[in-house]
């Protein structure tokens, strides 16, 4: 009788280090998670300078790249807990009335539907090919497993740069377009992986408020 693979043998996924996927194969990926703009509600130059950039953004580009959607259902439970905080601190009695009937009205919501949204991602690769190109000659030169363990600290720090040059590249790319692209780190390359797995889990809505922090707002997500 054959063996049930598990559902850990299917994903290919080593692990996450320094906010990067390492696969099995020695391949990482770099995520970033990407704001969206509303094309139909462009006027059509708007839209014609849209296409425009993204088509810049492809011949600009020379290595591939894969674009991500995903819709899932939104977990408000911090934001829930957030306006619950807001009336202990309120003093105007009138706001408390009507931030408790605000909570109420979305408890209410939440019963009758699903609250689900749409998020975007653009997945950069580096190859296992392009890895092996640099670190080709140290399975010669370093023999001590000490060294040889530097060695290979050293060849990821090499290419970790390497990927984070087509990070900054894409960023400003799509920035070009208007749109905002946060690169995930460990929870949120997390939650990727585990939702993709799961397409009926929610998601955090912290992942949602990366998309419009700036300056301090940024640091106290990551």
């Amino acid at each position: 009788m054959a063996k049930t693979s598990s559902t850990h043998q299917l994903i290919e996924a080593k692990e996450i280090k320094d906010g990067i996927i390492v696969l099995k194969n020695g391949g990482l990926r770099a995520v970033l998670m990407v704001s969206s703009i509303n094309f139909a509600l462009k006027s059509a130059d708007e839209q014609e300078a849209i296409i425009d950039r993204f088509q810049g953004f492809v011949n600009s580009i020379d290595f591939p790249v894969q674009i991500l959607v995903q819709s899932r259902k939104l977990d408000i439970s911090e934001y829930l807990k957030f306006l619950n905080e807001r009336i202990g601190i309120q003093t105007n009695e009138l706001l408390k009335i009507q931030t408790s009937e605000y909570i109420n009205f979305i408890q209410e919501l939440i019963k009758l539907t699903n609250v689900m949204s749409k998020f975007f991602y653009v997945i950069i690769p580096l190859s296992t090919v392009q890895i092996l190109e640099t670190g080709f000659f140290s399975k010669f030169f370093y023999k001590n497993k000490a060294s040889a363990q530097n060695q290979k600290d050293l060849n990821f720090e090499t290419q970790k740069n390497n990927l984070q040059q087509r990070m900054d590249q894409v960023t400003s790319l799509l920035s070009s377009m208007g749109l905002k692209a946060v690169p995930l780190e460990r929870e949120g390359l997390i939650e990727l992986l585990y939702t993709s797995y799961n397409p009926g889990a929610e998601v955090k809505q912290k992942n949602m408020e990366a998309l419009i922090a700036t300056g301090d707002e940024a640091k106290k997500s990551e």
